[in-house]
């Protein structure tokens, strides 16, 4: 059998054979089922795009966007392949420009430091993340003078990688993974892997004060909220360059990101927080989903609604229970909700992506089974590759 990486190699050298963009006309067929009035078509929301159920080599996954921002920001992709999972799910802000980078370039770097390393390991997620802040910073130089907002543009990044048995997670920002495990009464039990890199969190604002002593300003209660320099909430992205290098500080002209004294180091990082988790039985699915999904339900109440509900559609149910919350929030009906055009409709809810991954572990074990072969080895003999990729809306 090909290895994965393999696979993923060939697919590096003809991606756009590789690639289905999800849209309102490819997947129409799609957003019906037959698991109760909840997901009755006749009620369907325009702006909210899924895929109900597909197979992974470990199981079945499920795969829900909605759109609130007059340009979707979110971007995401599942890649699947006989022996191995990836899931990006990338949150971006300021624009969709960043969130698109990741998207096209993120997994290829992977792919790329785990053909030179011959595995998949928390170093070479490091490096791919490292690689795809470096290629889009050099887009952002080679566009600054011209379109200079591009360095206010960047985006949060959730990668999740199924290889051998582990599961690899790595992030920036405050988009989440949240595995739900069985415990003892059978009852289902939420643990996230991430940490949110965001300033509403006690830890991350005694981060960034250990690291910027000198700067006053360096996290600013604004409108009761906690900011990085009054402007914005994440610590950790892709992109932002205006936050990490003085060479994009930008003038008062844009006075939403004038800083009033250029940085004297980089505000924001694009380290990544990264966990290895070896799969357990009791281990049953995982859902990667952008922080529009956190704002309106907690971990353990999604975990709940996964594990008490059919496969079928379980992305898009988590998403308009989200949006139902969202919609209670405003004092309206989800229907009513509905009817408000991208856009306005940014001042209910964000842009919200949701990736449900079941693992199923009879296959897990036979995935395991496969004896390993060098990664150069299988580049001299690999074919057409039958990877699998779904991508969000661009």
């Amino acid at each position: 059998m090909l290895s994965w990486l393999a696979r993923m190699a060939w697919a590096c050298w003809k991606p756009v054979r590789r690639y289905a963009r999800m849209s309102k006309d490819n997947n129409s067929s799609n957003r019906t089922s037959n698991d109760g009035d909840d997901f009755d078509s006749s009620l369907a929301d325009s702006l909210l795009w899924c895929r109900d159920l597909h197979k992974h080599s470990l199981g079945e996954y499920s795969f829900a966007i909605v759109q609130a921002n007059e340009v979707i920001e979110d971007q995401s992709q599942v890649e699947t392949a006989p022996n191995a999972t990836f899931v990006g799910v990338y949150d971006g802000h300021g624009g969709p420009d960043a969130s698109r980078y990741i998207c096209d370039h993120l997994f290829l770097h992977l792919v790329r430091h785990a053909r030179e390393n011959g595995t998949i390991s928390e170093d070479v997620l490091r490096s791919a993340f490292s690689a795809t802040e470096e290629g889009f910073l050099t887009l952002v130089r080679r566009s600054w003078g011209i379109k200079p907002l591009i360095a206010a543009i960047g985006s949060c990044c959730l990668v999740g990688v199924i290889w051998r048995g582990t599961l690899y997670v790595a992030n920036l920002g405050d988009s989440r993974a949240v595995i739900g495990s069985v415990g003892r009464n059978n009852e289902i039990i939420a643990e996230q892997l991430t940490r949110d890199h965001n300033a509403s969190m006690e830890e991350v604002r005694q981060e960034l004060m250990s690291r910027h002593p000198d700067d006053s300003h360096i996290v600013v209660m604004k409108h009761g909220v906690w900011r990085i320099k009054g402007i914005i909430q994440v610590s950790r992205s892709i992109g932002d360059a205006y936050l990490k290098r003085p060479e994009f500080c930008l003038d008062p002209s844009f006075p939403k990101f004038h800083l009033q004294e250029p940085i004297r180091r980089p505000v924001l990082t694009a380290e990544p927080s990264i966990c290895a988790r070896v799969l357990q039985p009791k281990d049953k699915f995982i859902i990667f989903a952008s922080d529009g999904l956190w704002e309106h339900m907690t971990n353990q109440e999604a975990a709940e609604i996964v594990h008490n509900n059919p496969r079928q559609g379980i992305a898009r149910r988590l998403l308009k229970s989200a949006l139902n919350v969202a919609a209670r929030k405003r004092e309206m009906r989800y229907d009513d909700l509905k009817k408000v055009e991208k856009g306005i409709r940014r001042f209910f809810h964000d842009d919200i992506t949701v990736v449900v991954i079941f693992i199923d572990h009879e296959l897990l074990s036979k995935t395991q089974s496969v004896p390993e072969m060098s990664v150069r080895g299988f580049m001299d003999t690999v074919g057409p590759s039958n990877f699998s990729v779904l991508q969000g809306m661009t």
